[in-house]
Parts: structure tokens; C-alpha cells; sequence
């Protein structure tokens, strides 16, 4: 996978969200979305898994070219939107959305507008993107449609899962791995420290997929 300077590289996160796709029977002959598509990677997965279309949505023009050059690099059919979450594929609906939103509890509730920040900063308490994401997804999903999206467990899954039943899906966490402490996570240890999340010698996080069913 090619990735330009200041694009989300792919990581365990991703590579477990694809991990949980596989193992719940894949994208065959979906229309699927992948909202912050990153970089591509889970949207030429899905394309390889045998989806019946892919759309990748992200807020990062720079990101949307770099999944442009992969697309063509693996001769793989995707369709690019620019803009925020959901707003580019209003009245359009999926079969399956994809999500790896930034979930990385932060300083401060604004977040960042440009940087790479956007890549993971998600608020105090990590959830800025993950409950937008969980309020305004159904109105992409057609009927028996579904969600996969990673997030940390610092995070809360469980909020997470109970979000999205108050919201008439029914969801569980179906996957989840420990994750070495990466550099953004390394840099903001000691905040994280001092706020309960994380234990004095804890150098790894617990990552979860979560899935959702309208």
C-alpha cells in the first residue's frame, strides 16, 4: 500500500476491522461504504472480498488521493467522496458500512481541523466521531444493512454497543486484540495516566470491533 506524507498509515486497528470482516462473511455482492477511508486499505479489502461496489468517503483530500493512487496501483474499482462522515452520500444507502473512526481521547473536545491530529484525536473522552457515527449511520443502512467499526476499549465499547440498541440496531462486540502503544499513544500515556485510563505499566491497549445490525 502506497502512503503519502501525512496520511493515516495502516495498522492493527485495520488490520483487525478487516480480520472481523472476513470472519462475518465478507462484503459478496455489497454495496459497501468506507466512511475516513485512511489510506484505502479496508476499501480495496472490501473490493477483494468480492463486493458489488465500494464507496470511501474521507475528509482529508490528501487522504483521498492516496486511496485513489491505490486503487489504481491494485486495478481495484472504488468510488471517492470528499467531506465529512455521511454528508457526501446523503439519500444514497449501503449494505455495509466500515468505520475506523479516530477514537484517541485527547486534551481537549476541540478537535483539530486540519494535520494529522484528525486522524485520531476524538475528544476528552474518545467518543467525538465514534457517537456521530452511531447516531446518523442507520440513515445510510438499508434494512438488515450493517456496521463494522473499530475503535479502542479506552474508548467505552460498552457505550458504544448500547448507543446503538437505543438506536433499534441490535450490536455486540465481535472481535478484539491488545495493540503495542504506538507514538500517539506513547506521547499521551501520562495524560491518560493521570485520568484513570490506563494502568502505571500498561504499554498496550485493547482494540474492539464492534458490529451493528439495523
Amino acid at each position: 500500500m502506497l502512503r503519502l506524507p501525512g496520511t493515516y498509515r495502516a495498522q492493527g486497528d485495520t488490520f483487525l476491522l478487516i480480520r472481523a470482516l472476513r470472519r462475518s462473511g465478507g462484503a459478496q455482492g455489497c454495496r459497501v461504504l468506507d466512511v475516513g477511508t485512511g489510506g484505502g486499505a479496508l476499501a480495496l479489502s472490501a473490493v477483494r472480498a468480492g463486493a458489488r461496489s465500494v464507496t470511501a468517503v474521507d475528509l482529508s483530500r490528501l487522504s483521498l488521493i492516496t486511496t485513489r493512487l491505490n486503487s489504481l496501483l491494485h486495478r481495484a474499482r472504488v468510488e471517492l467522496r470528499h467531506g465529512d462522515l455521511f454528508d457526501p452520500v446523503r439519500g444514497r444507502r449501503f449494505d455495509l458500512v466500515l468505520a475506523n473512526p479516530p477514537y484517541v481521547p485527547s486534551r481537549s473536545d476541540v478537535l483539530p481541523r486540519r494535520g494529522p491530529g484528525r486522524a485520531w484525536d476524538a475528544g476528552r473522552d474518545g467518543r467525538a466521531v465514534i457517537e456521530r457515527i452511531c447516531d446518523d449511520v442507520a440513515a445510510v443502512l438499508v434494512d438488515g444493512g450493517r456496521l463494522l467499526m473499530v475503535h479502542s476499549a479506552l474508548a467505552d465499547e460498552d457505550r458504544t454497543v448500547q448507543r446503538l440498541r437505543d438506536r433499534g440496531f441490535r450490536a455486540a462486540v465481535v472481535d478484539r486484540a491488545p495493540e503495542p502503544f504506538g507514538p500517539v499513544m506513547r506521547r499521551r500515556a501520562a495524560l491518560l495516566r493521570s485520568r484513570g485510563l490506563l494502568r502505571p505499566d500498561q504499554d498496550h491497549e485493547e482494540l474492539v470491533v464492534v458490529e451493528a445490525r439495523r
